[in-house]
């Protein structure tokens, strides 16, 4: 069957190929504003779910799809991806030398089937003292607002989280245990997608 990641992260991508996988990726357009949720766990997981059941819909064939979103809970609140550079600048203050919780809901659906799952992941991290300096000038590459909770392990915001306590795929946008697990709750083995894709 077809495998389908429902998002347009690059990161979501290199993960899954890195594990084997070659997704085709249908972005679903959806509008995350239009989800409210108590928790960061309960958003993350709600608008994994909307993505993923939106590109199902558009689908005439079989196929696995997977939608996934990533949340930060920092002192309680829940942190996506900042409006703005200023925003993204008032978030790294609060947040250096501080830690928060990472939250990314994967949603995956099996169309021949009519099966889905929801599930989430959470890895505390721990952000850098950074000065003044080193904030303005990782958000004027603009990566901060790209990304939930305006930081990455992956990329230029990687010397900025002197750890992190957890899964690093849930950091960096897909949980691969996490997939692996919702796959085998179907009785499919990660390596039946392997052949799935000629490796």
């Amino acid at each position: 069957m077809r495998f389908i990641l429902a998002s347009a992260s690059p990161a979501r991508l290199r993960t899954l190929q890195a594990a084997g996988l070659k997704p085709e990726v249908i972005v679903s357009g959806f509008d995350e504003s239009t989800v409210t949720e108590d928790t960061a766990g309960g958003l993350s997981r709600a608008l994994a779910k909307a993505k993923a059941k939106k590109v199902a819909a558009q689908l005439e064939d079989d196929a696995y799809v997977l939608g996934c979103d990533s949340v930060l809970e920092f002192n309680g609140r829940i942190c996506g991806k900042p409006a703005d550079a200023e925003e993204a600048v008032t978030r790294w203050k609060s947040m250096r030398g501080g830690s928060g919780v990472l939250h990314t809901g994967h949603c995956l659906i099996d169309t021949r089937r009519d099966l889905r799952l929801t599930r989430s992941s959470a890895t505390t991290v721990y952000f850098a003292d950074l000065t003044d300096k080193e904030i303005a000038s990782y958000v004027a590459t603009g990566e901060p607002m790209q990304v939930a909770g305006a930081f990455s392990i992956d990329g230029l915001g990687s010397p900025f989280v002197d750890r992190i306590d957890g899964d690093p795929g849930t950091v960096i946008g897909v949980s691969m245990p996490m997939l692996r697990r919702m796959f085998i709750t179907w009785g499919v083995p990660m390596s039946a997608l392997w052949d799935a894709v000629d490796r």
